[in-house]
């Protein structure tokens, strides 16, 4: 298991993106490392990584138009206009009160980016797709409030993540029934009489224990940042209430247009459909004239180049990943070193399903990998159906949180990073790893032992 393929892939992966090696090209040099150890040769390597590249397009795609649909929605004045609202009832406040109102707002954007990344994975089921719309414009009260952005990326993430691997809406219907169970049942052992939230119940407050400790100890203390305009060119635009009804009402037309998309099971993806719609009707209602509609769609895809390109990436090193063939004498090994010890075993597959996570930076990618081979493990060692789909289900989210190719840290980066005052590494990836990986691992542990 040492000289496992995917293990040393992925480690050297980590390493390299810690050490501040960019990641697409982090995850270029673990794939070939991990193609090589295998002995899949340097063609072999590349042409898997090759064809891996195709199944990111898709979403590239999406996440640039989703660029190009915020900064629309920039050019309009309504997050300026909700930017300088705030920042005059800060005013006001502050001359007249002591700074309990500041406490207050700091902690309603707080709170509020969790409540809306929670609801982006079921009632309005449109995943990362809110963080270029909320969170820029936000930057500049966060600055004034001296909010430490690691604690809004901790936010971020915990409601990505948390909630499709808890409640079984939306995203989380897709995760728990569409893969999780449909795979465990495929692979010869019946859960329909699991109920997924309890079974789910004790990961999801290891993940909420990781929450409060990240908000109210470790980044609670205020961090300076420096005042920089997210664009200069509409900062001081005068507001017209024309463009930003339109605006609000192109939001509404994109966030209902993904949700009845998702709702319906469309084949279409509803990212791409639903911010294509809403930028052809910021042209058609004249909000970005035609002589400025290359510039405005051309700057937003530009902020949200980098997170398409990394996913793109990611899918390649996942392709040669599968290619080498290691993922299974992985698990294997990994259990045969407890022979029937079930604390040893479950802490493995966990460990595991964190390793090919982090690697791959997509759980429901994952599910599929492990669950033909941890289900016959977890019936040999006695584990129950509802421990079953507890220790399966955390294997597969473990790494979400904390891969630097997953959508749950690049999403949370893409917003905080438009002033280039945030880290990928360093202030998402980190953070997240440790505050949410380490008590999800604990806490999946204890429901494969408990249930």
């Amino acid at each position: 298991m040492l000289v496992n393929a995917v293990v040393i892939a992925v480690l050297v992966m980590l390493l390299l993106a810690v050490l501040r090696v960019h990641v697409v090209i982090s995850l270029f040099i673990g794939a070939l490392v991990g193609g090589l150890i295998a002995g899949l040769g340097l063609n072999a390597t590349m042409v898997a990584f090759q064809d891996g590249l195709a199944g990111g397009a898709k979403i590239a795609l999406s996440y640039a138009l989703l660029g190009a649909f915020a900064m629309a929605v920039a050019h309009s004045g309504l997050p300026a206009l909700l930017a300088d609202w705030i920042i005059r009832r800060l005013d006001r406040e502050q001359e007249s009160t002591s700074n309990k109102t500041l406490r207050w707002t700091k902690w309603g954007i707080l709170t509020g980016t969790v409540v809306m990344a929670i609801l982006s994975q079921n009632l309005i089921p449109i995943h990362i797709a809110f963080i270029p719309l909320l969170v820029p414009p936000l930057l500049i009260v966060m600055t004034r409030l001296k909010v430490d952005r690691r604690a809004v990326a901790c936010a971020m993430t915990f409601g990505l993540v948390t909630t499709y691997m808890f409640l079984p809406i939306g995203f989380g219907r897709i995760f728990i029934y569409d893969l999780l169970y449909k795979f465990i049942e495929e692979a010869g052992l019946d859960v329909s009489g699991v109920n997924p939230l309890i079974a789910m119940a004790i990961p999801a407050a290891g993940m909420l224990s990781g929450l409060l400790i990240a908000l109210f100890v470790t980044y609670r203390a205020p961090r300076e940042y420096t005042y920089r305009a997210v664009d200069d060119r509409h900062e001081q635009q005068r507001i017209d209430t024309r463009k930003i009804i339109v605006a609000v009402i192109a939001i509404i037309v994109c966030v209902a247009l993904q949700t009845w998309l998702a709702l319906n099971g469309s084949d279409a993806d509803p990212m791409l459909v639903g911010t294509l719609i809403g930028l052809l009707f910021f042209i058609a209602t004249g909000v970005v004239k035609w002589n400025e509609a290359d510039t405005v769609f051309t700057d937003g895809m530009k902020m949200m180049s980098l997170i398409g390109l990394i996913m793109i990436t990611a899918n390649g090193f996942a392709s040669v990943m599968k290619a080498t063939g290691a993922i299974e004498p992985l698990v294997a090994q990994s259990a045969a070193l407890f022979n029937g010890n079930r604390a040893g075993a479950a802490l493995v597959m966990l460990l595991v399903g964190l390793i090919i996570t982090m690697g791959i930076g997509s759980s429901f990618s994952t599910l599929p990998i492990i669950t033909a081979i941890y289900v016959p493990l977890c019936i040999a060692l006695g584990f129950s159906p509802t421990a079953t789909v507890a220790l399966i289900g955390t294997a597969g989210a473990l790494g979400d949180a904390g891969s630097p190719a997953s959508d749950s840290t690049l999403g949370p980066t893409s917003g905080l990073n438009i002033d280039g005052q945030h880290d990928h590494m360093k202030d998402t990836v980190i953070p997240t790893f440790l505050h949410f990986n380490v008590p999800l691992l604990l806490a999946g542990w204890l429901a494969a032992l408990v249930l």
